[in-house]
Formats: structure tokens, C-alpha cells, sequence
């Protein structure tokens, strides 16, 4: 792997988890901005509780070293996780700016995902 690869992998990774982290933390903490976004969107307040455990410990594992297949099961959660926001959202109408932060993930974990350095990807 290059190191401009390797790069754009942990910068991408980085962000990611970041993202990922403290919305998770704002979710589990049950804020009342997205306890009322979760309710505009059709689903029940307990669902933040869900979402912001599975960040978190999806983080954990894109984070810590081995356990390759974990952390393909973590890509492909955040994945549906995001792509499911970005269709919910759809699905209200909400406004376009509502639609940047999903995006702005779900293009992150494509790049960390596609960037991954060869001992993070199952060797099949």
C-alpha cells in the first residue's frame, strides 16, 4: 500500500470516527434536538439508545488492530445505518442541508472502506 493510500485511509478513518463517535455520544445522551429529529422522522426516542451504542462500539473496532471480519460488519452497519438516515430524511422532505452530515459520513466510510491497507480487508 502507498503512502498517500495510507494516508487518505487514516485521515478518512479518523473523521469518520469522529463523526461517528460523537454522535453516537449526543444520541446515547438523548439530546433534545435529536430526540425531536428522531420523532419528525417517524421512530421512537429508545432507538437513539440503539444507534449511539452501535457507533460507538462500530468505532471501537474500525479502530483497534485484527479482527477483520468485525470490522466489515462495522463498514457495512455504518453504511445502512447512514443510507437509512439519508432515506428518512428523504422520506419527511426535509430540507437539503439536512442531508449534508449523512452524506458527508456515508462518503467518508466509502473512502476509509475502499482505502483500507491490506491487513484490515479478509483475505479470501
Amino acid at each position: 500500500m502507498s503512502k498517500r493510500n495510507k494516508i487518505i485511509y487514516w485521515i478518512a478513518t479518523c473523521w469518520l470516527s469522529l463523526g461517528m463517535l460523537s454522535t453516537g455520544i449526543v444520541q446515547l445522551i438523548r439530546m433534545e434536538e435529536e430526540v425531536q429529529k428522531m420523532e419528525v422522522l417517524g421512530y421512537s426516542p429508545y432507538f437513539l439508545t440503539i444507534i449511539g451504542c452501535w457507533k460507538i462500539l462500530g468505532v471501537f473496532v474500525l479502530l483497534i488492530p485484527g479482527y477483520t471480519l468485525v470490522k466489515e460488519w462495522a463498514y457495512a452497519g455504518f453504511f445502512f445505518l447512514i443510507s437509512g438516515a439519508i432515506f428518512s430524511h428523504l422520506a419527511v422532505g426535509d430540507p437539503t442541508v439536512e442531508y449534508f452530515g449523512p452524506g458527508m459520513l456515508l462518503v467518508l466510510v466509502l473512502v476509509s472502506w475502499y482505502f483500507r491497507p491490506d491487513g484490515r480487508k479478509i483475505n479470501v
